[in-house]
């Protein structure tokens, strides 16, 4: 034995309390399978803090207390200590065992529409990506027009806006299909990271692919996971239940606009040192004959997809909603076989999306009833309002404020639920049109993620 082990036996034998070696506790600590230690301590300190703090005057204790528990997921969320679903269930339950929030509160939002049409969204995009229809007509379109660096920059990037209504996760549909395809067209290109020669185009692509597919994920409702999140508390707020259809006419326009402009941008801001790509079609042809004709999966996909869309968009002349519409969809991918049910139980962020939207929606919608919105939103008016701005230069500055607060979020979701509510509140309470409003927050919370690293996930 060694010294220090001798010194641990005498130490042992001379005194009744256990002693353990540090060599011990650090191997327990190494082999803890639970939630990440620090992240959690840090959820759980920001949660206390505002809990012991009094509750401002015109704020009830119950409500100062809920904030307490939302504020303590939301710092879970960001952190990460467990997967979202797991985080938000913990403050369900904390919640519920401080009596802020009975059962039927805490699991109202389980039965709104908005989780579950995003949790549809993701099964109909296990059978987008599953049948390769994606990549087929990624591929097509860069065969088309890839022939210079920035027409191969310009395909991938309206590929992807094309793709957006229908897979409703950013991280998915750029990491999981757009941003693998780019780099491997920018290393059949001969611009490749692993040789020091990203800077030939691989940077520039990539780069913007990344900032556009943020302002794609704003044009529409079911491109983001968080955007139902928008639309459910611009409802609880305004009253006014944003369709699918009034969020994306509203933001075509400056949605177009963008897409078109930032390539330009990044071209002279950022410029590839490698201007012509005539490799990258040839790429894609040699892709798209290897996936050989439609196969009869991808024709079924293609039309369950454009009877969903088209439902989104048409459905409510009918009276179908967009859950239905989801489901019909659904219903013909089940019927043919095109993806099974077990795999739409495998679809694990499906139903973890489910999980944290409803328990998110439920305590930012108490924190509403139980007057702490309205309570912070009378005073940011009254500091705004003692500015003498009218509500139009009031509008721009609670805008900017709320985007680039988003530096301190590493999650659009997170940033949503912290800080969606109260902002729109301030800007109906300083006049602002209700429905101007919640969408330009609703698209600007998707934008907003393109200004760092960890905004969003798809930017790691």
């Amino acid at each position: 034995t060694t010294r220090a082990d001798a010194l641990v036996v005498r130490a042992s034998a001379s005194s009744s309390t256990p002693v353990v070696r540090a060599g011990a506790e650090g191997g327990a600590l190494a082999n803890w399978k639970g939630a990440k230690l620090k992240p959690l301590g840090y959820s759980v300190l920001a949660g206390l803090l505002i809990w012991l703090i009094p509750a401002p005057a015109g704020v009830s204790a119950k409500a100062w207390h809920l904030l307490a528990v939302f504020v303590g997921t939301i710092v879970g969320i960001i952190t990460n200590p467990l997967p979202l679903g797991a985080t938000a269930m913990i403050g369900l339950g904390v919640a519920m065992t401080t009596g802020l929030l009975p059962f039927s509160a805490a699991f109202s939002a389980f039965s709104s529409e908005i989780p579950w049409l995003i949790a549809l969204a993701f099964f109909l995009a296990r059978g987008f990506i599953k049948t390769g229809l994606g990549n087929r007509i990624a591929y097509k379109i860069v065969s088309m027009f890839g022939k210079s660096t920035l027409g191969l920059t310009y395909s991938l990037v309206f590929s992807e806006a094309l793709l957006a209504p229908a897979i409703p996760s950013l991280a998915a549909r750029a990491g999981g299909i757009f941003l693998p395809l780019a780099k491997a067209l920018c290393v059949a290109c001969g611009s490749d990271p692993a040789n020091k020669t990203e800077k030939k185009m691989g940077a520039y692509v990539m780069t913007t692919l990344f900032q556009t597919s943020t302002i794609s994920s704003g044009m529409f409702i079911t491109a983001m996971a968080a955007n139902p999140l928008s639309v459910n508390l611009a409802a609880s707020v305004t009253g006014i239940t944003i369709s699918w259809a009034q969020w994306a006419i509203g933001a075509a326009l400056p949605g177009l606009v963008c897409l078109l402009a930032t390539p330009l941008i990044l071209y002279v801001l950022y410029p590839p040192e490698v201007k012509d790509s005539p490799e990258a079609p040839q790429k894609a042809q040699e892709e798209l004959a290897k996936l050989g004709p439609m196969s009869g999966d991808e024709k079924i996909m293609a039309a369950a997809l454009s009877l969903t869309v088209g439902l989104w968009v048409f459905g409510s002349k009918f009276g179908i909603g967009s859950v239905a519409a989801a489901l019909n969809g659904l219903t013909i991918l089940l019927v043919t076989g095109v993806i099974t049910w077990k795999e739409c139980l495998a679809e694990g962020p499906a139903w973890d999306t489910l999980v944290w939207f409803a328990a998110l929606i439920a305590m930012a919608g108490y924190l509403n009833t139980y007057g702490l919105i309205p309570a912070f939103s009378a005073g940011v008016v009254k500091v705004v309002s003692g500015l003498g701005l009218s509500w139009q230069p009031a509008f721009v500055v609670v805008t900017l404020i709320y985007f680039y607060s988003h530096y301190l979020f590493a999650s659009g979701a997170a940033h949503i639920g912290a800080m969606y509510t109260a902002f729109l509140s301030v800007l109906v309470a300083c006049g602002a049109p209700p429905l101007v409003s919640a969408l330009v927050l609703g698209i600007l919370s998707n934008v907003m993620g393109c200004t760092t690293h960890y905004g969003i996930g798809s930017a790691p």
